[in-house]
């Protein structure tokens, strides 16, 4: 099969849409949409995000150093999307999208959306100018999960939270089940 050539810019592959509160110490907070994030490392557990230094929230996140990831599911996609293409210089999107702004367990000003099954608490370490992004790299403080998922074992089930990701402009929900963890090498049963 033959492939297209296409510049860097090009972004077709699935990223995670994530709701991220952030505040300014002042009493003021924020939701912004990112698809830019992910986990840096294990140990210490350590995430980033990419952020404009435009977008209204990149100020708050520069003043305090805290935000939270908010993992986003089919049922908050509507403010998922709302939050990344209304600016919280123009309205409140805690109230527009019918969110909850709770305190979080390790931080002192950026809130958790009560909504969200998974909350992950962060504080920045450092911040990489990288071009039209600037990558806050933040160690995680504390996650938390709500109990809703959690089976008989307490073992957190996250694929049935209704998780989404973003892809070239699209909405997609996860969850069908496709292999796990080290099937490929796994040693078929007789």
């Amino acid at each position: 099969m033959a492939k297209q050539i296409w510049k860097a810019g090009n972004m077709l592959y699935p990223l995670p849409a994530v709701l991220v509160s952030t505040a300014d110490g002042k009493g003021n907070t924020n939701i912004l949409t990112v698809a830019w994030t992910g986990t840096v490392c294990t140990n210490p557990a350590m995430v980033y995000i990419s952020v404009r230094p435009e977008r209204y929230s990149y100020h708050m996140l520069q003043k305090t150093g805290e935000f939270v990831i908010n993992l986003t599911t089919e049922k908050l996609v509507r403010a998922t999307d709302y939050c990344g293409v209304r600016s919280g210089r123009d309205v409140d999107k805690w109230k527009e999208c019918s969110l909850t702004p709770e305190t979080p367990s390790s931080l002192k000003w950026a809130p958790v959306i009560k909504e969200s099954p998974v909350n992950i608490e962060c504080k920045v370490t450092e911040i990489k100018e990288l071009g039209s992004h600037h990558m806050f790299l933040a160690n995680v403080q504390a996650v938390q999960v709500d109990q809703e998922f959690l089976n008989k074992q307490n073992k957190f089930e996250l694929n049935k939270t209704g998780l989404i990701a973003y892809s070239h402009g699209e909405y997609l929900n996860l969850g069908k089940k496709i292999g796990t963890f080290g099937y490929s090498v796994r040693k078929k049963k007789k």
